[in-house]
């Protein structure tokens, strides 16, 4: 398996020091973790999403790591592609400028976000979000291996244009998609895109998805592009020496990330200010049966949280159903830098040997 970090770059007490320090402390996160030989890590784009997602700007985190790293692949995870957040074409300089500076690290993701918040505040139409969608994937990679761009259709009429610069993998960068649920995972696998999966479920309803996705995987016929066939899973994640330590900061952490996302995609409209969300620890008796349950066969498969021990026996679950990498969800809210820093290490020196290429 691979192992990456995944930043929502989240934060439970806002103010702008602390949003401040966030920045910084995720960049010191993805060095240590370039150092450890961790294989990548992600960078979501989202916009106003308050606490759940401060990363509204990847291209620049990633451009800074690729100043900071020396190995590790940079990823987009993803770029929101319908033209009102990002046209085709900025995505494709960005992209292939990146891949310059980071020396061909690049993996890029695309989506178009299923929160009206974003969808609202740059005015988008959600009936033709797919299809814009579905019409960039096709460009992008165009643009990076034709001399001259032209494209005319009802959503985009882009006249002969030299898209530069030209990224340094060839033919391109490897590609993904969002995909959660097991429709959007399938449909990865048609388009001969890599999955990107928020980790929901139990183990057979993941290995379900990782079947299906490869069954469409061996047939698909990408329009343009080279396919991509990986699965990545992102587990909130949190592993120390001491399980119960891990287990109250890691799940605590775990029900951060799921209730602010929650606050963001299960409801049409969420009003400013703080999000009206759990923060404190979980009592005792609920954290014994979180504890209880990890080894479980078919128990929620959403989270890599306890001692290495622990964390072996769900990241074989993971390897189980047929996940090729783990996108780690280590920065959440709630949880502290220093524990985040201790975790990425433990992880890769006493889980990661276990599992890594």
């Amino acid at each position: 398996m691979r192992f990456s970090l995944f930043f929502e770059m989240q934060i439970s007490e806002p103010t702008r020091a602390a949003e401040h320090r966030l920045f910084h402390d995720s960049v010191e996160q993805a060095v240590l973790a370039d150092a450890l030989g961790y294989h990548g890590v992600w960078a979501a784009e989202h916009h106003g999403l308050y606490e759940y997602a401060h990363s509204s700007a990847p291209e620049i985190f990633l451009a800074h790591l690729s100043g900071r790293t020396s190995r590790i692949r940079l990823g987009h995870g993803v770029t929101l592609t319908p033209h009102r957040y990002n046209h085709p074409i900025r995505i494709a300089e960005r992209v292939a400028a990146l891949d310059i500076l980071s020396g061909g690290r690049v993996d890029w993701g695309s989506g178009k976000s299923g929160s009206r918040v974003e969808q609202d505040a740059f005015g988008n139409d959600p009936a033709v979000l797919q299809d814009q969608w579905l019409e960039a994937l096709r460009m992008v990679p165009r643009m990076w291996q034709q001399d001259v761009f032209e494209w005319h259709s009802e959503l985009y009429d882009i006249p002969p244009t030299q898209v530069v610069p030209t990224p340094v993998q060839q033919p391109h960068p490897p590609m993904f998609a969002a995909c959660t649920n097991p429709k959007t995972a399938e449909l990865a696998g048609s388009l001969g895109l890599g999955a990107l999966n928020f980790a929901a479920g139990t183990d057979d309803e993941l290995a379900a998805k990782v079947r299906v996705y490869r069954e469409r995987q061996a047939v698909a016929t990408p329009d343009g592009y080279q396919p991509t066939n990986r699965y990545v899973c992102t587990p909130t994640a949190l592993v120390l020496e001491d399980d119960h330590l891990a287990a109250r900061h890691g799940y605590r952490g775990s029900r951060f990330f799921w209730e602010a996302m929650q606050q963001y995609y299960a409801y049409r409209d969420r009003p400013v200010g703080r999000l009206p969300i759990g923060r404190d620890d979980l009592p005792e008796t609920d954290l014994a049966e979180l504890m209880d349950r990890r080894s479980r066969h078919n128990s929620p498969l959403t989270a890599v949280i306890g001692d290495p021990v622990s964390a072996r026996e769900t990241v074989s679950r993971f390897a189980a159903a047929g996940v090729d990498e783990l996108a780690l969800v280590m920065q959440v809210g709630t949880v502290p830098h220093e524990l985040i820093m201790t975790s990425i290490r433990l992880f890769a020196e006493k889980v990661m040997p276990d599992f890594a290429d």
